[in-house]
């Protein structure tokens, strides 16, 4: 009998993990391949209600199928209610944390797993942790609902979003002198060196402009369209899921794995820092397999932070990291230096983009470009086709999917949950009216103000990119919906080169077309994160209102935020940006050379580099061709052309710690796959969240002025002897 009850507490133990893991997995990854994501779980027709209703019974659980039946004798607070101090507070904490790292992976490698899951475990503990001190003083007032949970997850998502769509590592940083001194342009009309000043006026007069263009839309999107949002919908899960008694169970000893690894990663950075007193010292600069594969960028760096990159990452995206990085710097640009002298000049810089450096960036761009062509076509056809249909069955219903009106179609045959969340989702209106004239108003202060900010982006190249946004910000927002995908940064790189080449070399072109794409960026980014906000919302029954609410407090707090953060990495380390540094920001050079392509074209290409960057183009095409008409079951082995493009340019040392987390994930899910995956989100997120804030300290460290004590650098035999005798005076 004992062993049936333990086999019984194991079986109800492993489906507690495998809902918990579900709803954490979706979404993990910003700026790559997100249809990649093993998101299955998810799908609503997966299973049957009959089918979940029959394996339940069959486990001896006496769990009910609705999730609000649950939550049935729980009032839900008003709108106000929901936007608590205490939530803000909490999110400007934790906003202030998830910068810092997202500001951090951004300028390292721009390779950014989704913190959604970090974000609400962390907004529940510390919330959760507070109202029980209150509660057993008996003050307590409030208190903690899952809509209030919903905020502060909303709140910090569109903070630390900032972080990235401000482009801090891509197109405003590559407006600087110091990444123009690494691109193919000489010029010094096209440069604006930073400035944390104009980064907020900057980032306050453009960010805010999605969240009106699609507020009206909303009821269309999650109600009349269903769209899943999978990311929004496993966030909404996991919210769920906490504020019941077994949920809040798995959360305490999720937070307590947490808190153990970010302790762990915050003191081996602290550790590691001692033996950095100069360039390649330290742990990051071990040649773990070898010197030769050393200056190839090939060894292990010993980073916490993208080991636990590699765990969240599927493995597809670790893999394909791998693979660029071999192709590349193991094959591809040993073979490309063989021909200095007769492709490029011997007397080159190595950092000179006439020579081996242009090769290393035009071919990452070309897989980026052709990658980014073939799945933003992909997606808008996905978008458009069932937009039409949908479009269509309304017409025939003569039901028009305005967001007062909710069809009798849809009222018939919804579920209680779904009536009680379409009912709530309804209540509190945000009218048409406040959404066009917010847009309007942002968009005449924007259209006032940028011109000043960068005057070569003329005022009507801002007019036409605010008459088209609208239309694009839709279009994303619905892709979103179908692919859990959002093509933000694709949308900044057809900016790039549309207003770059409408402006013209002769007029700052380059700057132009940077700064268009930020503008673009901005305004796409902020209306996909928002929609999912929605469905978010929808799901945990809080009001569209509030998600409104704590997105544009959100967005505020990262508009502030964000800069101030770029501008503590910019003071403390004087090498950002270059090749050789900690924090390289490969992507800044990547968009200015991008920029530089569209206003002058291919003259400023190297030799040959034209033909082997059409190559690269069609075969990052071709890849997804493939991966698309082999099936799911054969397409997961393809690897993906945007993560392989971005080691070309870097080098393999943190694919090598992506693939170790990868290697973790692997072996413990063999050894216990049920703890593996409830688990591993909150190792990896620990991982990440101590190495990242060691950053902080570090960079107050480096502003001081204080200098690690030891540099632990490695020497071949021969240069060693050579130090040895230097240093004795002793042939």
């Amino acid at each position: 009998m004992g062993t049936q009850q333990q086999h019984q507490l194991e079986q109800d133990d492993e489906l507690e993990y495998q809902r918990d893991h579900h709803a954490s997995e979706a979404g993990l990854v910003q700026g790559l391949r997100k249809d990649d994501l093993e998101i299955e779980a998810l799908d609503p027709k997966k299973k049957t209600k009959y089918e979940e209703e029959e394996e339940k019974e069959n486990l001896g659980l006496e769990e009910e199928l609705s999730v609000e039946r649950i939550f049935e004798q729980q009032i839900v607070p008003s709108w106000k209610e929901q936007l608590t101090v205490r939530a803000f507070f909490i999110s400007f904490v934790l906003s202030v944390l998830f910068s810092v790292i997202v500001m951090k992976l951004n300028l390292t490698t721009g390779i950014i797993p989704s913190l959604n899951v970090s974000a609400g475990l962390l907004g529940f503990f510390f919330v959760r942790t507070w109202t029980k001190f209150l509660d057993r003083c008996g003050l307590l007032k409030q208190p903690f609902t899952r809509q209030e949970n919903t905020v502060i997850q909303t709140c910090v998502v569109a903070s630390s979003g900032i972080a990235f769509s401000g482009g801090f590592g891509n197109y405003l940083f590559g407006m600087s002198a110091r990444i123009a001194q690494q691109s193919t342009d000489n010029s010094t009309s096209d440069i604006k060196d930073p400035g944390l000043l104009w980064f907020i006026g900057f980032l306050f007069v453009v960010s805010f402009l999605g969240l009106f263009s699609v507020v009206p839309l909303r009821k269309i999107m999650i109600i009349d369209f269903k769209l899943t949002y999978p990311s929004g919908t496993a966030t909404a899960h996991l919210i769920n899921s906490f504020h019941t008694p077994q949920g809040a169970k798995l959360a305490k000893k999720q937070v307590k794995e947490l808190g153990k690894f970010f302790s762990f990663s915050f003191l081996w950075g602290f550790f590691q820092w001692f033996y950095t007193a100069g360039s390649d010292c330290g742990f990051a600069s071990f040649p773990t397999i070898g010197l030769k594969a050393y200056q190839n960028k090939f060894f292990f760096d010993f980073s916490a932070t993208y080991v636990g990159v590699g765990m969240i990452c599927p493995y597809i995206v670790n893999i394909s990291v791998l693979l660029g990085g071999i192709l590349s710097w193991g094959l591809m640009w040993p073979l490309i230096e063989n021909r200095s002298g007769d492709w490029y000049s011997n007397e080159l810089s190595p950092k000179s983009m006439n020579g081996l450096q242009g090769y290393k960036v035009f071919i990452a761009i070309a897989m980026i470009l052709g990658d980014g062509l073939y799945n933003f076509l992909k997606v808008l056809s996905r978008t458009l086709i069932p937009l039409q249909s949908q479009l269509r069955a309304k017409d025939v219903n003569n039901i028009l999917p305005i967001e007062d009106q909710v069809s009798p179609a849809v009222i018939s045959a919804l579920s209680y949950d779904d009536q009680r969340r379409t009912q709530l989702f309804l209540k509190d209106q945000i009218p048409a009216w406040f959404a066009v004239g917010g847009y309007v108003a942002i968009a005449a202060v924007s259209i006032a103000t940028v011109p000043h900010i960068f005057p070569q982006l003329k005022w009507y190249y801002i007019l036409v990119i605010y008459l088209f946004a609208p239309s694009l910000a839709f279009c994303n927002a619905y892709g979103c919906g179908l692919t859990d995908w959002s093509l933000a940064s694709t949308y900044g790189k057809v900016a790039i080169f549309m207003i770059g080449a409408w402006a013209g070399s002769a007029h700052g072109g380059v700057l132009a077309g940077l700064a268009a794409c930020g503008v673009m960026m901005n305004i796409v980014s902020t209306a996909s994160d928002l929609t999912q906000d929605f469905k978010t919302g929808y799901l945990t029954l809080a009001s569209p209102r509030s998600m409104f609410v704590s997105q544009v407090i959100g967005t505020a707090m990262g508009c502030v935020i964000s800069p101030c953060v770029f501008w503590l990495f910019y003071k403390a380390f004087n090498d950002l940006g270059t090749p050789k540094s900690a924090y390289p920001a490969p992507f800044a050079v990547v968009y200015r050379n991008m920029a530089i392509l569209g206003v002058e074209g291919f003259k400023s290409l190297p030799k040959h580099c034209l033909l082997l960057c059409t190559v690269f183009f069609c075969a990052a095409i071709l890849t997804n061709v493939i991966k698309d008409c082999i099936g799911n079951k054969r397409a997961r082995f393809v690897p993906l052309p945007v993560a392989m493009a971005v080691p070309f340019y870097l080098g393999s040392y943190f694919a090598i710690d992506m693939c170790i987390g990868s290697l973790i994930v692997f072996l413990w899910e063999r050894v216990n796959k049920a703890k593996a995956d409830a688990f591993v989100p909150a190792v990896a997120s620990g991982l990440i969240c101590g190495d990242g804030i060691w950053t902080l300290p570090a960079s107050i460290l480096a502003l001081a002025g204080v200098k690690p004590p030891i540099c632990m650098r490695f020497l071949s035999r021969a240069e060693n002897d050579r130090v040895t005798t230097f240093l004795t005076g002793k042939a």
